[in-house]
């Protein structure tokens, strides 16, 4: 019994070695928190967790005819860790082979019969129990199966002396080692997740505290607090360098690399080029994988995470060291949570920025807009009408207390595209009213666009068509086409007109985000859609007229 029971020990060691491998594969661990995986890689655990069986079979040693062995353990523990189907499946592997393996055996069906039954005992303590218990049940599940094992051999093996005289000699062992052992086996595995959760946690918080530290640089986002931004993050972590990127371009980089990797310059890795277009994590363990277009280039290993905003990638956070192979577990937990937390304050930053406008009045500046000109010729023209129609002053006075009330209530909220163009059509009515056959207005929208926008970002488009585009052009008139157009992903907007057509110095002023005293219309509309989306109004000066447009893209999800 003793040499038995140091066999058994020994087989014990190859299946904790095996255990411990898989437990590094991400989709067991993902199993373990009992997240959802296809079926092919449920498939995949079952055949392991029956593989590790069948392996317990094969190492096991001949007692009169029965194979002491430690089979039920990588079928208990696969249920107990993955669930009811790999517990089954993994049984019903184990099983089979152990009948294959010796066809006619004194203990080959009994044993096969009790390896079934464990892999189906497993998914119910699956089910039942919790992280903080499963090596009890399992210790309790090894037991019972053991003891099922040795009462079906004592059942159905023949001559009954001589299984008897096996379950004497291998009932203590088989028992201990095999319940004992699917106990160790949870816990090693449970433990080794649970210290990469802790390397986590860990991480996070010094996520949160380099964070903190470079949250004052992100309230004015430039070159320069992005660059104090990658110093922060350099000193915190001790790497080499550090950078950050747009899609296309490099943001701010400090420390080794500094001389090609300089700001304004384009992405000069491929791999940066993969994070962007696919949103993964890379992590580079050679200059080889860095693949820096840059032959002299001193970083040797690095990872690079995407920057979200609104799940699209926006740019990257890159960390670099000088040697191969630095990458470990806690810097690549680390890098995932600076990348969260730094997307999230880029969009916190557009926020402040937004509410910065607001405080300024720009925005009010632009709610408010209701120039005494037009109010007073607006009013002077419905008591024109109330002399000659008085059914076409009373659809003015609707129209223009339209356009007040729309100009009073909305802020810088999103309204429905609808109420949007209510607003516009009132403003077009009063002044088609006014001007008459001069001012023609071409209407072409999709029906049922169901979408949202800034409030007040198509009427200061048509009122500057109006102004700056047709009266000054045209003696006899011209027109306004307003377009909205619904494409796979967006909504395309686009105002056109055949006036005098814009200044190009309006239009480069409004780029670099200054323009005419008296002129906010245009620069508020460009400043919050560029703020709110990424981009704001593509203007065109064509060859007779003016065309702007610009794209509300539809949220994911």
């Amino acid at each position: 019994m003793i040499e038995l029971l140091k066999h058994l020990i020994n087989n014990l060691g190859y299946v904790i070695v095996i255990a411990f491998f898989i437990s590094k594969l991400n989709t067991f661990r993902q199993m373990i928190q009992k997240e959802k995986i296809g079926r092919v890689e449920t498939l995949i655990l079952a055949f392991i967790f029956g593989g590790i069986g069948i392996i317990g079979t094969y190492v096991g040693i001949d007692v009169r005819g029965a194979i002491a062995n430690t089979r039920n353990i990588g079928v208990i523990v696969g249920g107990i860790l993955c669930g009811p189907f790999v517990g089954i499946v993994g049984g019903i592997l184990a099983a089979t082979h152990r009948i294959l393996i010796d066809a006619g055996g004194i203990t080959a069906f009994p044993c096969a019969m009790a390896t079934a039954i464990g892999g189906y005992l497993s998914g119910i303590i699956y089910k039942k129990s919790n992280i903080k218990n499963r090596w009890f049940y399992g210790l309790l599940g090894g037991i019972v199966v053991e003891n099922l094992s040795m009462t079906f051999i004592l059942l159905f093996s023949k001559p009954f002396p001589l299984a008897l005289s096996i379950v004497k000699d291998i009932y203590v062992p088989m028992v201990l080692i095999n319940g004992v052992g699917i106990a160790i086996v949870i816990m090693i595995t449970e433990n080794i997740f649970e210290a990469e959760e802790e390397i986590a946690a860990k991480q996070a918080k010094h996520a949160l505290e380099i964070a903190n530290k470079t949250l004052p640089y992100f309230r004015d986002v430039n070159n320069n607090s992005l660059k104090k931004i990658c110093e922060i993050i350099k000193t915190s972590v001790k790497a080499d360098a550090v950078s950050i990127t747009d899609k296309k371009y490099i943001l701010a980089h400090v420390g080794s690399g500094e001389d090609h990797h300089t700001v304004g310059k384009s992405i000069l890795t491929r791999a940066t080029e993969r994070v962007i277009k696919e949103g993964i994590i890379e992590i580079l363990n050679t200059p080889e994988e860095i693949d820096c277009m840059d032959e002299n280039c001193p970083l040797k290993s690095g990872i690079i995470v995407p920057l979200k905003e609104n799940e699209k990638v926006i740019g990257t956070l890159k960390i670099y060291y000088n040697d191969e192979n630095h990458i470990t577990f806690r810097d690549i937990s680390l890098a995932e949570g600076l990348s969260q937390l730094i997307s999230t304050q880029l969009e916190i930053s557009k926020l402040e920025k937004l509410k910065e406008m607001a405080n300024k009045s720009e925005i009010k500046a632009l709610q408010a807009q209701i120039n005494p000109h037009f109010l007073f010729n607006a009013l002077h023209t419905i008591v024109s009408f109330m002399r000659m129609d008085i059914d076409k002053a009373r659809e003015l006075i609707i129209d223009l207390s339209t356009y007040l009330r729309y100009n009073i209530e909305k802020g810088d909220e999103l309204v429905s595209l609808k109420k949007e163009l209510e607003q516009v059509r009132a403003y077009v009515k009063i002044e088609q009213a006014r001007y008459g056959k001069k001012l023609h207005i071409i209407y072409d929208i999709d029906d049922n666009i169901d979408i949202k926008i800034p409030s007040l970002t198509i009427q200061p488009l048509v009122e500057n068509a109006i102004k700056h585009g047709i009266l000054k052009a045209h003696q006899d008139g011209g027109f306004i086409k307003i377009c909205v157009k619904e494409k796979k992903d967006r909504v395309q907007i686009i105002i056109e007109d055949n006036g005098v057509g814009i200044e190009e110095e309006v239009i480069c002023g409004i780029k670099k985000g200054k323009t005419k005293e008296g002129s906010i219309g245009l620069l508020n509309v460009h400043n919050r859609l560029e703020l709110i989306y990424g981009k704001g109004l593509k203007i065109e000066r064509l060859q007779k007229g003016t065309r702007i447009s610009f794209e509300i893209y539809r949220k994911e999800g």
